[in-house]
């Protein structure tokens, strides 16, 4: 059975937490940031986790990292 290609820019972007969910950066936080609110750019600080939608997505690419 040959192994299965991870997708190299998933691998960059996600983490898998122990429970198996999928965490990321927040978005909106790199560029054009004169138009958010101070408290919009307070509340993008840290990590997100995926829904349980794009979670499945993102497991079939990693299929090593979170499973198919």
């Amino acid at each position: 059975m040959p192994k299965l290609k991870t997708k190299s820019g998933a691998k960059k972007r996600f983490k898998f937490t122990k429970s198996g969910k999928v965490k990321t950066h927040q978005v909106g936080k790199r560029h054009r940031l004169i138009s958010n609110s101070p408290a919009r750019t307070r509340d993008l600080r840290g990590t997100a986790l995926l829904s349980e939608s794009e979670t499945r997505r993102v497991k079939r690419w990693m299929p090593y990292g979170g499973g198919i």
